[in-house]
Parts: structure tokens; C-alpha cells; sequence
């Protein structure tokens, strides 16, 4: 729907359709209903994976109104011209978009809950107390009752395995053994979807978690046991833009709040997203909360609990560079696993990487190449990483911009003081594990880290024709060549030496820009940084 000059209310954490399109509600609203004619037209059974905050919500709760036959909200819509509004069905809706999950015995209370409440709706007395047995009576009596087949639908399918183990507390230990007994009772909810396949016209479920049932080691698979007709269409390319918006979307629809922003900088904070499709999409949170603030900011980053994510990167050793080009395929993205759950997997089931770039391998297999989506989650990520490497993963200051302003003024000693204190300050068992000669890429992947979470442009690893830079910077109209180096003791190797004869700063001459030299020099010893140079290419 196009809103050209008329500003109406930001629906910021609404996400029924009801109180976007219904009486009096006068919000901005993002027309979506034509992916849903195109789903029931081809289709019966669906899955969705998206991550938080990307309307996953609304669009269930838009499925319920629709088969439900509540025409007034679809006025003007894609779909209503398309839909027989004078043949509703009756809806089974499980939500576990709220609760305490990591709360034993909380998830077979909140079924049970909700199954009560729906027998009620229908005037159903309670025939059963075991969920899966009473939902699937549920499902056979509203058929009965109806006399057309039923839909079900469920909302945040994955949520009562994830928040256990993502962002419950407690011992590990202890996390693991509730997530996996909400996984079991699951499985036997979600089996009766299967089973109850004559009574039921339509089903949709989201989550988090990509479903996957080519993925042998996925618990998603013995999670949907024998549910095989669910289709996935997490990386459908058609349905790619059925959450979040799109460019023309923006344009349309928030039109009136455009006005007095920077839309290249939108962009860059908050665009960038795609699941195959022809074009990216945005975080449509973190728009509604620029919209309503008028200022810049990790709007979405800041809702989300990434401890679990960074923990996970730490202790399995990812180096920040790594992050920016990871190559990954098919089962990379779907592998999901109570007992080994993937950080590939984890990082783009959450949206902290999304696809670049799309390709095939030698032997013919998809597979894709994840970067950041935008400038919000590159920030947010590193800055996050950096707490938590050293010591202070739930608070503190992000990364000082004192840091540019020394490497701006060519000021190495005072370069070198800086980062010794942040070095000093990291946990020592982060340090325990291997070899200490293997660390150069561990600090080296701590500077990238710095200034990643100071928004300065990067690159690592570059090719040049004498060999591979380590790192090099852009910021206020100069070029930073850097070259790290971990040695025995200090000054034993000539690091601005080396770089001078790699002569890595050629690739930066036709920039116009001042190229700078930063040879930086790590001690095996002392497990820290012992000498910076900076000297004019």
C-alpha cells in the first residue's frame, strides 16, 4: 500500500494484524498477502526460517485472520480479490513466541495451556490430558465440527530447544539436558501434524533454526520425524522478501519518514540482508526505530542476547577476518544439533552473516560465500567480541576512538601503550590452548577486531603480487598498511623491513591518499604487543 505523503503511526512492536489494519489503527502497513496467495495456491505444507524481529509474527498471525475469513483487514490487499472470504476454516495456533522455556516443565504447561484455550474458543470439552494426543483430537473434532479441514500453524517452532541453551542460565550441563527434553516433547507434538495430514488443509511453521530433513546429524530431523511434507522455503528465491522490506517497499509505503534522512546511509545500516533472492532486504526493526528516533544506531543488534554466538566463535577459535568471505554450503546453513550445534549455521540462522555471494564448486554443489549484512551488525558483532575477549562480555565501553586518533597522528609508542593495556587485559585461559606460535593470526584478529568495532573500513588478507598483506585500513583520507608479526624476542625481526620490501602499499598509490606503514610486533614470551612502527610509505 502506498502512503506518499501521509504520515501515519509507526507500528513498532506490533505484530498482529488486527492492531495494524484494524479500527482506528491507522499504521503504516507492508503489503505481504501476495506470497501467501502464491503458498496456499501451490501448496499445503510450509517451513520458514528468519531470524528475530523479521515479522515471522505478524505474518502467522496474517495466515490466522486470513483463513479465518476476517475480510475488513485485507481491504485493499493483494489477496482479497483472490479469496474465498465465505468459507472459513478453523485455526490451531501454537505460539511459543514468549515463556520461560528454560524453566523445567514450563513448555508441557504452556501446550497444554493453549490447547485448553482453543477447546474453549470451539466449545470442545477437554477429552485428553497427554498435548500430543489432545492435539490431535483437537485437530480430527474441529474438522468434525466444521466439516472442512483445519489449519495449523506454530509460531517460533525452535524456541523452547534455543533459549535453554542460547539464553538460559545456570551450568551448560544443566541447559543441554531442558533443551533436549523439549526437544523429545516436541517431537511428539510435531509428529501429529504428520499423522492428522487428512484433517488439515494448511500448516506453516517458523522459527529460528533452518529445518532440514537432508542433514543426517540435524536434530531438526528426528525433531520433525516423518513430517517429510513440510517444504522448505527458508532459501526459496521467490519467497526471499516475505519478511523484512524491500527498496521499493520503502519507497512506497515509508515515504513520509524518508524525508530528512540520509537514504544512503539507511542503507548502510540497515540493508543488506538475502536469502537468495534478486534483491536484498532490510531489517525492518531497526527501520521502524530510526523512523521513530531520527538517529543512527545498532537499533535491532541491541535486542538480541549474542553472548551464547560470541562465546561459541571464541571458544572454537574464529578469527574475526575470517567472518568477511566464509565460504559455507547447503548443510553448513541447515545443520542445527542440540548436542553440536554449528557456529556457520548459527551465524546465518541469526543474521549476523548473510549470503554475498552464490556459487558452484568443482564438482557441481551450491555453495555461498557470508559476509556482514550492513554496517549495524559489523559494529555490534566486534564490539561484542572485544568485551568478551577481555573479560567483560555483558557490559563495559565499546573499543576507545582514542586508537584512530593515535594512528591518525602517526603516534606509535602511544599505539603501542593502548594495545598493550587491551592485550593485558584478556583472560588468560583464552591463551592456554596450543601453540603460541599459531597465534599471530589469534592477534592479528584482534586488531581487525578493534577497528572493525570502530567502523573503519578493512581488508584482510588482500593478494598482492609480492605476497598477502595482513591488514589495511581507510580512514580520514589516509591508507594504513599493516603487517603483524609474533617473534621469539623483541626487535629479533625486522617487520618494517619486511613490509617495505613486500612493498604491499603499491596497491594503494592510485588512491591519491597518504599510504602509512604499521609494522607491529608480538612477542612469543610475553604474549603481547611489544613494538608498533609507523613510518611513510
Amino acid at each position: 500500500m502506498v502512503h506518499r505523503g501521509v504520515r501515519r503511526r509507526l507500528p513498532v512492536g506490533l505484530q498482529t494484524l488486527a492492531k495494524l489494519r484494524g479500527p482506528g489503527a491507522d499504521c503504516y502497513y507492508v503489503d505481504k498477502t501476495a506470497f501467501l496467495r502464491r503458498m496456499v495456491g501451490e501448496g499445503s505444507h510450509y517451513f520458514l526460517s528468519r531470524p528475530r524481529r523479521f515479522g515471522k509474527s505478524l505474518l502467522v498471525d496474517t495466515i490466522r485472520e486470513l483463513f479465518e475469513g476476517n475480510r475488513n483487514l485485507f481491504a485493499g490487499l493483494a489477496i482479497e480479490p483472490h479469496w474465498d472470504w465465505g468459507a472459513p476454516r478453523a485455526v490451531v495456533l501454537l505460539d511459543f513466541a514468549a515463556g520461560d522455556y528454560g524453566q523445567p516443565g514450563f513448555l508441557e504447561r504452556s501446550v497444554t495451556a493453549q490447547l485448553a484455550a482453543r477447546e474453549e474458543a470451539a466449545g470442545l470439552a477437554p477429552c485428553e490430558t497427554d498435548p500430543s494426543i489432545r492435539l490431535s483430537n483437537l485437530i480430527r473434532r474441529l474438522r468434525e465440527q466444521t466439516g472442512r479441514r483445519v489449519v495449523v500453524l506454530v509460531d517460533e517452532y525452535d524456541r523452547p530447544i534455543l533459549d535453554p541453551l542460547i539464553e538460559g542460565g545456570g551450568p551448560r550441563s544443566a541447559r543441554r539436558e531442558t533443551a533436549l527434553a523439549n526437544r523429545n516433547f516436541l517431537r511428539g507434538l510435531y509428529s501429529v501434524v504428520k499423522e492428522s495430514d487428512r484433517h488439515i488443509r494448511f500448516s506453516f511453521l517458523t522459527g529460528v533454526s533452518r529445518f532440514s530433513p537432508g542433514a543426517s546429524r540435524s536434530s531438526n530431523v528426528s525433531l520433525f520425524s516423518g513430517l517429510n511434507t513440510l517444504e522448505d522455503i527458508t532459501l526459496a528465491p521467490e519467497y526471499s522478501a516475505i519478511c523484512g522490506c524491500t527498496e521499493d517497499e520503502i519507497d512506497a509505503v515509508f515515504a513520509p519518514e524518508l524525508v530528512g534522512l540520509d537514504r544512503e546511509a539507511i542503507r548502510d545500516w540497515y540493508n543488506g540482508y538475502c536469502w537468495r533472492g534478486p534483491e536484498r532486504v532490510y531489517n525492518p526493526f531497526g527501520l521502524l526505530k530510526l523512523f521513530r528516533s531520527r538517529e543512527f544506531g545498532s537499533h535491532w543488534f541491541e535486542t538480541g542476547s549474542p553472548a551464547f554466538l560470541v562465546e561459541t566463535l571464541v571458544r572454537r577459535r574464529f578469527a574475526a577476518p575470517e567472518l568477511e568471505g566464509l565460504v559455507v554450503n547447503d548443510a553448513d546453513l541447515a545443520a542445527f544439533d542440540v548436542e553440536h550445534i554449528s557456529a556457520r549455521a548459527l551465524l546465518f540462522q541469526t543474521s549476523y552473516l548473510t549470503i554475498r555471494e552464490e556459487r558452484m564448486d568443482r564438482v557441481g554443489r551450491r555453495e555461498y560465500v557470508l559476509g556482514y549484512p550492513n554496517r549495524e551488525v559489523r559494529t555490534g558483532l566486534n564490539q561484542s567480541l572485544l568485551r568478551f575477549m577481555a573479560g567483560n562480555p555483558a557490559q563495559g565501553r565499546a573499543p576507545e576512538a582514542r586508537a584512530l586518533d593515535l594512528l591518525e597522528a602517526r603516534d606509535a609508542d602511544g599505539l603501542r601503550r593502548l594495545f598493550h593495556a587491551f592485550y593485558a587485559s584478556i583472560p588468560h585461559q583464552w591463551l592456554q590452548h596450543g601453540d603460541i606460535a599459531n597465534y599471530e593470526g589469534y592477534y592479528a584478529g584482534l586488531f581487525f577486531t578493534y577497528f572493525t568495532a570502530l567502523n573503519v573500513p578493512l581488508a584482510a588478507k588482500e593478494n598482492t603480487n609480492r605476497g598477502r598483506l595482513d591488514m589495511s585500513a581507510r580512514f580520514a583520507g589516509r591508507v594504513f598498511v599493516f603487517e603483524f608479526k609474533v617473534v621469539e624476542r623483541a626487535g629479533e625481526v625486522a617487520v618494517m623491513a619486511q613490509l617495505r620490501e613486500r612493498r604491499y602499499a603499491d596497491r594503494y598509490r592510485g588512491l591519491e591518499e597518504p599510504v602509512h606503514l604499521v609494522a607491529v610486533e608480538f612477542s612469543r614470551e610475553r604474549r603481547n604487543v611489544v613494538r608498533i612502527e609507523i613510518e611513510d610509505a
